[in-house]
This record gives C-alpha cells, structure tokens and sequence, in this order.
C-alpha cells in the first residue's frame, strides 16, 4: 500500500479543492504507472502548513513573501 504525502504552504497559497482532486489523481496514476501499484491501495495525503510554520534559509515563508517584489 503506497503512501504519498505532499505538503504545501496553506493561506492565500493553499490549492483549490480541485487542484488537490488532481494532484491526489494524478499521483495515483504515477505510481501505477510507474511502480505498477494498485491505486485502489494507494493512499495520498495533502497536508497544508501555515507560512509561518514553515522555514527556508532561516526565515519562515511568510517573511520571504513579503520580501519578494509583487507578492
């Protein structure tokens, strides 16, 4: 039984219900694809995680963010 987790920003970033229905098809397909596993089995999580819980290079993402021009 696989198990996928993917992990995104939450808050204004999060994906839209549909574009997590694509990503949990689309990984399912991959896997049974590439690894010929049986997707009735496989099992995919989307966790969303808050900006602020989230660090890159010592600063968390809501801070990189607000130093990026246009965002």
């Amino acid at each position: 039984m696989p198990y996928v987790n993917i992990k995104v920003t939450g808050g204004t970033e999060a994906p839209t219900p549909e574009q997590k229905a694509e990503l949990i098809a689309g990984v399912t397909d991959l896997l049974a694809t590439v690894l010929g596993k049986n997707p009735a089995t496989t099992v995919v999580v989307i966790d969303e995680v808050p900006m602020d819980n989230w660090g890159i290079g010592g600063e968390s993402v809501t801070v990189r963010r607000q130093q990026q021009p246009g965002k």
